[in-house]
């Protein structure tokens, strides 16, 4: 196999990741909470060819030599954690972050934490028939509680909650009001280490320190943050920079597809001189 098709290969590749990155951000475009992701390129080996001496003739101001690239792949997957817009519900278990920061999230039985900026929450019942506010998908969000400790945050029975702008949760009804705990949230302080897992959750990459990931922090005016109850954040997806980024993608494949069909036939041509 020659240079060339080593080359259309390997290019070839790297657009049907990119691709199919953009398929799934399109794909997530009314996903609440969404973050889309770009594939991030680069060059594979790049060699430098000798040339012979005739080749250096009177006025070539180049060094002799060629350099030959074998094509680009994708390294990694980039998360733009951009802000989306919000949208009023008037749902109560519905929230919003307005700025930088995401919810924290209880994964298993064992406490592992995860993150996201997906607010569309509700109240399940738990084992012991406690109202527990979790994520769509069931898991519980983190919170620490009226005694300072850290758990799910539970609803009582009979009262109604109301989230206030820094994350404080009470339960009202006739009776007063009870001071149930804050929402826990983080600030990704290394966005470039976070991965997107199932369900719309980022988890610390694996074998990296969690705290010098994620740093928890607390909504007030001077970090910009808070939480809007009744709303829900949208997808950050720009679709007409998607699909302008996917027309790109397909002609630069078409074009090293053509390659490496260019690139066969003249192996065939030489294979039959050869004959």
């Amino acid at each position: 196999m020659n240079s060339s098709m080593v080359n259309a290969i390997n290019s070839m590749n790297a657009y049907q990741n990119k691709i199919n990155t953009i398929s799934d951000n399109v794909a997530n475009v009314g996903t609440v909470g969404y973050k889309s992701k770009s594939a991030v390129f680069n060059d594979l080996l790049t060699t430098t060819k000798a040339q012979p001496e005739g080749f250096g003739l009177d006025g070539r101001l180049s060094p002799l030599g060629f350099t030959q690239g074998w094509g680009s792949r994708v390294t990694g997957i980039a998360t733009d954690f951009t802000q989306g817009s919000l949208n009023q519900t008037g749902v109560l278990t519905d929230m919003a972050i307005e700025g930088d920061a995401l919810f924290e999230v209880i994964v298993n039985d064992s406490g592992t934490k995860a993150y996201t900026r997906d607010g569309s929450f509700q109240i399940s019942m738990n084992a012991a028939g406690q109202g527990v506010l979790t994520t769509s998908e069931g898991y519980p969000v983190s919170g620490t509680l009226a005694d300072g400790s850290s758990g799910p945050i539970i609803i009582p029975n009979g009262y109604e909650m109301q989230v206030q702008s820094d994350g404080t949760v009470l339960a009202v009804n006739n009776s007063g009001t009870i001071t149930v705990g804050s929402i826990n949230m983080v600030k990704a302080v290394r966005p470039d280490a976070m991965t997107a897992i199932s369900d719309n959750l980022y988890a610390v990459s694996a074998g990296l320190n969690v705290d010098q990931v994620v740093a928890r922090i607390i909504p007030n005016g001077d970090n910009k943050i808070a939480i809007r109850q009744g709303y829900l954040e949208q997808s950050n997806v720009d679709m007409a920079t998607q699909m302008t980024d996917l027309v790109r993608v397909q002609r630069a494949y078409q074009l090293a597809a053509r390659a490496l069909s260019s690139s066969d036939t003249m192996m065939q041509l030489a294979n039959n001189l050869r004959s």
